[in-house]
């Protein structure tokens, strides 16, 4: 597998609504390939209010899923942000912002007690001018030079190297958030302003160790491979993130020596482009799920982060596009859902379908097997070029699998046998356009990019919720 003889692999808003047009300087998505998801509204607190109420659906273990709340984000200073992706921790909601309004909306923390009124209570991560925060992953560190709550986040430019904005930069932001109702800045993890920044992370520990893993679209192709898009940094110590590893495409068999960054001359005979969107890895931090787009889910066992070994990777048919965007895990980690984003549904040489899901077993990571594909009417509903159809990201929670998808709201999926995976539930609010998905036991956390928070209860009772609701144990 490897070259040179290295073992290891370094809709229109009617009436009085009032809302805002987003302006198209986004990155969330093959940017390359044109299209951009700063198009949509952002509603103020007023027009929520009018909008319609949402389609909520279920059988199974979500039959009585519907919204216990929705909450659009505070204006803050006048300015209207909207919503990137969701997390939840100890009771706490994460939410990232986009680049409405002229973008900086930092992370907004919301107090969960009652899910039925979610609070913001802490914005943080918004004092680097000209950037946005899309992505925040929150874990429980000890280590020997933190013990407590920390959160990383992915910080971006909304102009990749501008001279005119010198102060502005991407990379990762660490904070120490033990206290959710005042984060205290720890460190910055800084890329070269030529990189447009982080866009998604992850945070993992391993023993008494923190690794953060960094997701740098195009970082490879801006620098002429001088940095990586994929990174591993050391987060033992916040306040001196370090560097341990990056990964370099041309070390694989498929991936000639003369790569530019981003055209792969792949082995179908077509140049298909190639970049590091997300990263997770398995629960005890052994693996590392690494979405390169047409390169597929690329699979490293990072037990030495210092120097990971390659695996194995997932693999298209001639006429399917990659865009392999995000990962999720099921079975205990032998189970691999990957979601495809897909924008464009046509293109010459390829199948006529927005953006769907696959299923594979993993149980051998040399070799994934695809089990299924998981597509919805949306798939196949052509309305241009638009991301309203694609699925986007993928969470799992026992047996269902649950899927933003932008205008579809929120999908529950049946996947007891992964092979035949069946729509069970879904949540649908009026010109939604959700995001995001995070699971926390009895409840749905969604994040709509002009909605805000929406909060979501599978089912009328919990057999480890005791106080309707009122729990923080609910959210851990």
């Amino acid at each position: 597998m490897k070259k040179k003889n290295q073992v290891v692999l370094k809709s229109v808003v009617a009436g009085a609504l009032v809302f805002t047009i987003l302006t198209p300087t986004a990155l969330a998505h093959d940017a390359f390939e044109g299209g951009n998801k700063g198009e949509g509204i952002v509603f103020d607190h007023d027009a929520i209010e009018q909008l319609g109420s949402p389609v909520e659906e279920g059988e199974k273990n979500v039959k009585h899923l519907h919204e216990a709340a929705a909450v659009q984000l505070a204006e803050v200073d006048g300015v209207q942000n909207n919503t990137a992706d969701v997390y939840a921790h100890k009771g706490y909601a994460y939410l990232g912002t986009h680049t409405a309004n002229g973008a900086n909306g930092g992370v907004r923390v919301f107090d969960l007690k009652d899910p039925s009124n979610p609070v913001e209570i802490a914005q943080f991560a918004h004092d680097i001018p000209h950037t946005w925060q899309e992505k925040v992953i929150v874990k429980t560190v000890n280590t020997p030079q933190f013990k407590g709550d920390l959160a990383v986040v992915s910080l971006q430019q909304t102009s990749r190297n501008n001279a005119n904005r010198p102060d502005s930069r991407g990379g990762m932001l660490l904070y120490d958030v033990s206290n959710p109702e005042n984060p205290e800045r720890l460190g910055f993890y800084e890329l070269d302003r030529s990189i447009t920044g982080t866009h998604e992370l992850y945070l993992t520990t391993q023993g008494n160790r923190a690794i953060a893993l960094l997701s740098n679209p195009y970082a490879d192709y801006y620098t002429g491979g001088e940095e990586e898009d994929f990174q591993i940094i050391d987060v033992s110590d916040p306040a001196n993130p370090e560097k341990l590893w990056g990964f370099d495409p041309r070390q694989l068999d498929e991936v000639a020596e003369d790569f530019n960054g981003y055209h792969w001359d792949s082995p179908d005979g077509k140049t298909r482009p190639v970049f590091n969107h997300s990263v997770i890895t398995d629960n005890r931090g052994h693996y590392a799920y690494v979405s390169m787009w047409d390169l597929g889910t690329v699979i490293f066992d990072i037990r030495n982060p210092e120097e990971p070994v390659y695996l194995g990777r997932t693999e298209y048919a001639d006429d399917q596009k990659g865009a392999a965007h995000s990962a999720a895990l099921a079975r205990g980690g032998n189970v691999l859902i990957e979601t495809r984003e897909v924008a464009n549904p046509h293109g010459e040489g390829y199948e006529d379908a927005y953006g769907y899901t696959r299923i594979f077993d993993i149980k051998d990571k040399s070799n994934p097997v695809l089990l299924s594909e998981f597509t919805t009417e949306l798939t196949f509903d052509f309305i241009g070029s638009t991301f309203a159809n694609t699925v986007h990201d993928p969470k799992v929670h026992g047996n269902t699998l649950y899927l933003s998808y932008y205008s579809g709201g929120v999908l529950a999926v049946d996947i007891t046998d992964p092979a035949n995976p069946e729509e069970i539930g879904r949540y649908t609010p009026d010109q939604g356009n959700v995001w995001g998905v995070f699971v926390d036991r009895n409840y749905v956390l969604a994040s709509d990019m002009g909605q805000g928070l929406k909060v979501l209860q599978r089912n009328n009772g919990n057999q480890s919720n005791s106080s309707n609701g009122n729990d923080r144990r609910n959210f851990e």
